[in-house]
């Protein structure tokens, strides 16, 4: 259960150095609802008696399904890492839906619900409860848990919306161009008016142009951190397109919790 080197962490901070007991698995969806989902996931845990661990996550401008005993419902993307305290044994299996792909699902503006839990039952017709029920009966069985949640998902399938590929498209050009640190540069390049990003943002996506510019760069930063490429912060400040190191370390500190010192010395040690 132990994971590669190189694993991409998609914002899973410490990733790379996690401990056996704890296994993360992403599948793709299938090719009716891959234009809606970008993947399933699934993290399974089963640490000794008194023993618990921190995971932290970046998030993502994504929105998830996560089924969890107790716990199930749509959550739109968030602003700051996110924090999960694991003991014990455990098992959460969740959706992971491409920027803007629940959008027609609920067919509402996504800003509307960042920081609010949406009911099971108001997506896909079921309670939350029977969702887990249904779920984690086939908790030894990866391929089977979403087999479930596709046969629920199809059922409701909408038309696909072509603002999905344009939101992808401009999402996927933040992400992979480090030198991309203003909205205005997203704006040149897609020859499109910065209200109308914005409201494409916060129709679609849930969180605004520039969070979402942010996110990726202090992700990137962990990343590098996490794979030991990145011993030299001021180096990695200017990488990612900061004017000084105390924009930088500002920054990190206020998404992921610590300072890039005390993260990367965490790293090392």
């Amino acid at each position: 259960m132990s994971q590669p080197q190189t694993r991409p962490s998609m914002g899973v901070l410490g990733l790379n150095g996690a401990r056996d007991q704890f296994r993360l698995e992403r599948y793709p969806a299938s090719e009716v609802l891959s234009p809606f989902i970008k993947h399933y996931w699934m993290v399974q845990w089963n640490l000794e008696q008194d023993d618990s661990y921190w995971q932290h996550v970046v998030p993502n401008p994504c929105a998830n399904l996560v089924v969890e005993q107790g716990k199930t419902f749509f959550y739109g993307p968030g602003k700051e890492k996110f924090s999960y305290l694991l003991s014990g044994s455990g098992i959460v299996f969740g959706v992971k839906f491409r920027p803007g792909g629940l959008y027609p699902f609920v067919n509402r503006e996504l800003s509307e619900l960042t920081g609010r839990p949406i009911e099971v039952e108001t997506v896909l017709g079921i309670q939350g409860s029977e969702l887990e029920e249904l779920v984690l009966a086939e908790q030894d069985h990866d391929q089977r848990m979403i087999q479930v949640v596709e046969r629920l998902l199809t059922k409701r399938l909408p038309p696909y919306d072509e603002q999905i590929t344009l939101v992808n498209q401009i999402i996927d050009y933040a992400a992979g161009n480090q030198g991309i640190t203003k909205v205005e540069q997203v704006c040149e390049f897609f020859d499109i008016n910065i209200r109308k990003l914005q409201r494409l943002f916060a129709k679609y996506v849930g969180v605004n142009p520039k969070s979402v510019i942010r996110l990726f760069r202090l992700q990137n930063a962990a990343e590098a951190m996490d794979l030991g490429q990145a011993q030299d912060l001021a180096g990695l400040s200017v990488e990612l397109g900061y004017h000084d190191q105390a924009h930088f370390s500002k920054d990190f500190k206020a998404v992921i919790g610590r300072s890039p010192e005390q993260y990367l010395s965490n790293v090392i040690l």
